[in-house]
């Protein structure tokens, strides 16, 4: 190892610069490097930058970069003020032991000598000073020669720890052969080099090559932005006294850009009331503004700055919007190649795809829209209009036809697509308001107030459209009557998306009502756009609103009644709009209730539409996504129910919506070995749950679940809170009701039907767990009476198949197939799986038995048999048999059940949590437990207890 004197020094002086010189033979002299004088280094680039204060650390990204660094190769790639160089620094300085990541920060004009120059300082720093390493590698100071990478690759191969290298802004390097000796050593060191690199753009290195080995681990500006967590701890950081209200307004308004979140924190430090102000932080303020403009414009060349700039005249572009507003053939490329390093231009998953810029961007560019001349901009928006008139997307051509003054265009598209002019999406990107129509043309044409009316009402300004509505009416009474009917028509439709967006049900009800009563105009019609009334569009429109109304209240029965008519109605139409927002509700209303065949035929149906494209479609995907994922879980398809699940979005905040995807979400927790996170959903999922049938659902399953994990008390508590037991009263009533007596089930309660029978159901369950077969029986309701047609299937199936198990363990094992063939009667023809994978374990035996004894259903039951016996083979092998040993002091109830908790990962908290018990009962609780067992750690007495067959 070369003595400090013969070192590259590195070191801050007055000047911040130094010379790196070096003619030590094992260094670069007469054995391996050029023995010059090199030219000054700046210490600043060779260690990491300053922190920006307040330092916020995100774990989960200090974490990605630890996982990366076990490859070759970690590039984090983002646009500018995306954090980059900041994770970048907080990393390094985290990272322990010897050495310590060496570190380069490139400049623009870098040659391959000046970078090279830098390289070798920063390997011979980190290189040095670590004891056991022998001979430190010759590391060249200018660009290497082929002998002299090959003799550094050996040195660096032959280390026992490897290199860390970081690279910053490493984008500025725009000449490949600079990088070409990086390339080669990255290839030829055996791991023992490994880089990390910030850019804006992909580096000129190879990546394709660790990409397909999967060794390349890539952090994009999808990662780096902030999370709503992340966002209220830098304005804690900061001082900022947000609201946790407005906290994920502020992450939407700035799209997690963490630059525009520090400027935010700035800006709304100083207001004295912060929460109203984030709804005033836009883009086109002075300091974002100018950071926008210098950092993220000014790179890009004029024709890609003017394709921004005029594609912001909508919310989102695909390519050929793109081409028609610009009128540029290239302006799709030219939006593809800016998404590709995403960031400030992001593109979603549609085919083909729709771009739309970050939310601050978006706000600077629309200024700069607003400054070009009168004529030019009402001429992007006539060509706007075109477009999406032509494209089945009357909304969006209404807002351009009217921002471009085309009064005659807006007034036609009210009237000719008016069913599909309602808003469905809740998250659609903000859209400003056009002009108003100059009062002479209202005066004239009162159709093109409520156009503006119509346009308002579905970017969601509810008051602005009930001012246009009222302008609208106030020049409509001395209209002839066949207009005048046309224009009722209109008006009620207006009034309908009104009474929606204001969350009015009982109003939607009477609007929809109100809607339907309008009939075709009376006497000669003048008007040549004074058509009859399209019933089809009535009932289309109508139809969906009180669908949408009933799925919301959990009303589940009513609304599929509703959304098929009106699915129906909206096909007759030709109203594709409509058609999807009918066909992705009942899709997910075909799940539920186990209609999975017509379900998937519907999800996959809405996903073909063409109006299925873009983000304005995301909710009705969301529902089309949400519909398969229920499938997939029925039909014991997990890994595909929980890639449905994420795709679902949206869909799963919805009422209604939501309680349906708690239940698949659960399901899937459970399965994959989380209980208490599965329980916690379904908790949470049931406090909020509309309407009674999706709440005793929710309070089912969680029942079940908690008996599963041994909590039988807490499962009959909520059972009993819910109303189960209705089949008992019944039994108690008449005893020929008893399991498999074939009389009438219970009468719907509170919870309808399917939901009674649900609760009713899951106490059978829960009281065969607790040892009581005969009660189990008692309160299982009649799967095979009439009423059980309108129970959902998955009810159904496991009332059928549990009946299956207590009459098989009562004796009648004949009968038991017989039942059970029913049960598998019912299953197959919709692929039904679940219900006997997740099922009590007698089941893998009385399919056995049932497969030998004859089925019409033998490849199912062959394969639920075989796939039972592979699941049985993962799991531990039983205990051999063995005298039962004792306790001393029996343990209680109570204790049992916290037993059974210990066997998890839960602390005692959560437990107590679980179990609504204070933490000291529950502590009070263990240390009794392990005093009985003669245990002094968790894992003893959960060993303990399993071998006294406790748990």
């Amino acid at each position: 190892m070369p003595d400090e004197a013969d070192r590259v020094e590195v070191t801050a002086s007055p000047t911040d610069v130094t010379t790196a010189t070096d003619v030590t033979p094992g260094w670069g002299g007469s054995a391996g490097g050029l023995g010059v004088v090199g030219p000054p280094l700046l210490a600043s680039r060779l260690s990491p930058a300053a922190l920006p204060e307040p330092v916020l650390v995100r774990p989960r990204l200090l974490d990605r970069l630890d996982r990366g660094v076990a490859g070759p190769v970690t590039l984090v790639l983002a646009p500018a003020g995306w954090g980059k160089t900041t994770l970048l620094a907080g990393w390094a300085r985290t990272v322990r032991g010897e050495p310590p990541p060496a570190w380069v920060t490139v400049e623009a004009g870098d040659t391959g000598e000046r970078l090279w120059a830098y390289l070798a300082a920063a390997l011979r720093a980190a290189a040095d000073g670590v004891p056991g390493e022998g001979p430190q590698p010759p590391v060249p100071d200018g660009p290497p020669r082929p002998d002299q990478l090959e003799l550094l690759a050996a040195a660096l191969a032959a280390r026992e720890r490897p290199v860390l290298l970081v690279l910053d802004d490493l984008h500025r390097v725009t000449d490949p052969a600079a990088l070409a000796g990086l390339e080669f050593l990255l290839r030829h060191t055996e791991g023992r080099l490994r880089v990390v690199a910030g850019a804006r753009t992909d580096p000129p290195l190879a990546l394709h090559r660790w990409r397909l080995a999967g060794e390349l681990t890539e952090i994009g500006p999808a990662e780096l932005a902030f999370t709503p967590d992340e966002v209220a701890d830098l304005l804690v950081a900061h001082g900022v006294p947000l609201p946790a209200a407005a906290v994920p307004r502020l992450a939407e308004r700035t799209g997690g850009w963490p630059a525009g979140l520090r400027f935010a924190a700035l800006a709304l430090r100083a207001q004295a009331d912060p929460a109203r102000a984030v709804d005033r932080f836009t883009g086109d303020q002075p300091d974002v503004a100018g950071y926008l403009r210098d950092e993220v414009l000014a790179p890009l060349d004029p024709a890609a700055r003017d394709v921004l700039r005029r594609s912001a005249v909508a919310a989102a572009v695909c390519a050929d919007l793109a081409d028609a507003v610009t009128g540029r053939p290239d302006a799709g490329q030219v939006l593809a190649d800016l998404a590709r390093d995403g960031g400030f231009v992001q593109r979603d998953g549609s085919s083909p795809p729709w771009y739309r810029c970050q939310p601050l961007l978006a706000d600077l560019l629309r200024e700069e829209l607003d400054r070009l001349p009168a004529d030019e901009l009402g001429e992007l928006h006539r060509r706007a209009a075109g477009w999406y008139a032509g494209h089945d997307r009357p909304a969006e051509a209404l807002r351009h036809a009217l921002a471009g003054g085309e009064w005659d265009t807006a007034t036609e598209l009210l009237i000719a697509r008016w069913p599909e002019l309602a808003p469905y999406e809740r998250d659609r990107p903000a859209a400003p308001a056009p002009p108003e129509p100059p009062a002479e043309a209202v005066r004239r044409d009162p159709e093109l107030a409520l156009a503006g009316a119509a346009e308002r009402a579905y970017a969601g300004d509810a008051e602005a459209a009930a001012e246009q509505l009222r302008r609208a009416v106030e020049h409509a009474r001395d209209l002839p009557a066949p207009r005048r009917d046309r224009f009722r028509r209109l008006a009620v439709a207006v009034e309908l998306t009104l009474a929606r967006l204001a969350g009015d049900h009982d109003e939607v009800r009477r609007a929809a009502g109100r809607l339907l009563a309008t009939g075709a105009p009376d006497g000669p019609v003048d008007d040549p756009r004074a058509g009859a009334a399209e019933d089809a569009d009535v009932r289309a429109v109508a139809g969906t609103a009180l669908g949408l109304v009933a799925l919301a209240e959990g009303e589940l029965p009513e609304a599929a009644a509703r959304f098929a008519e009106a699915l129906a109605a909206a096909r007759r139409a030709g109203r594709p709009r409509t058609e999807l927002v009918c066909a992705s509700r009942s899709a997910l209303l075909d799940a539920a209730h186990g209609a999975l065949r017509a379900a998937e035929r519907h999800a996959r149906e809405a996903l073909a539409l063409p109006s299925c494209q873009g983000w304005s479609s995301r909710l009705d995907c969301g529902y089309a996504y949400l519909a398969l994922a229920l499938v997939a879980w029925d039909r014991d398809e997990p890994a595909e129910a929980a890639a449905h699940l994420t795709l679902a979005g949206p869909a799963t905040a919805e009422p209604g919506a939501a309680a349906l995807a708690a239940l698949c979400r659960a399901g899937l927790l459970s399965a994959g070995g989380e209980p208490a996170a599965a329980l916690r959903t379904l908790g949470a999922a049931r406090e909020t749950a509309p309407g009674a049938e999706l709440g005793a659902w929710l309070t089912a399953d969680e029942a079940q679940l908690r008996a599963a994990v041994g909590d039988v008390d807490s499962a009959r508590a909520l059972l009993a809170d819910a109303g189960a037991g209705a089949t008992d009263a019944a039994t108690a009533a008449d005893p020929s009701r008893a399991t498999g007596a074939g009389s009438a089930g219970p009468e719907p309660g509170g919870a309808g039907r399917g939901g009674q029978a649900a609760l009713d159901v899951a106490l059978a369950r829960v009281r065969l767990r607790s040892g009581d077969p005969r009660e189990a029986g008692r309160a299982l309701p009649d799967w095979t009476g009439p009423d059980a047609a309108a129970w959902p299937l998955s009810v159904r199936l496991s009332a059928g198949l549990l009946d299956a198990v207590l009459t098989a363990a009562g004796g009648d094992g004949r009968r038991a197939g017989r039942i059970l063939e029913q049960v598998l009667d019912l299953a197959e023809p919709e692929g039904c799986r679940r219900v006997f994978t997740r099922a009590e374990p007698g089941v893998r035996d009385l399919l056995a038995t049932h497969l030998d004894s004859g089925t019409a259903h033998w490849p199912t039951v062959s394969d639920l048999v075989r796939g039972a016996d592979e699941r049985r083979a993962d799991e531990p092998p039983e205990r051999p048999a063995g005298p039962e040993r004792t306790l001393d002091e029996p343990l209680t109830e109570r204790e049992l059940t916290i037993l059974r908790y210990l066997q998890s990962i839960l602390s005692n908290v959560e437990i107590a949590s679980e179990l609504s018990l204070s933490v000291n009962t529950v502590k009070t609780h263990v240390r009794n437990i392990y005093r009985k067992l003669d245990a002094t750690r968790r894992r003893e007495a959960v060993r303990r207890a399993r071998e006294l067959r406790l748990i």
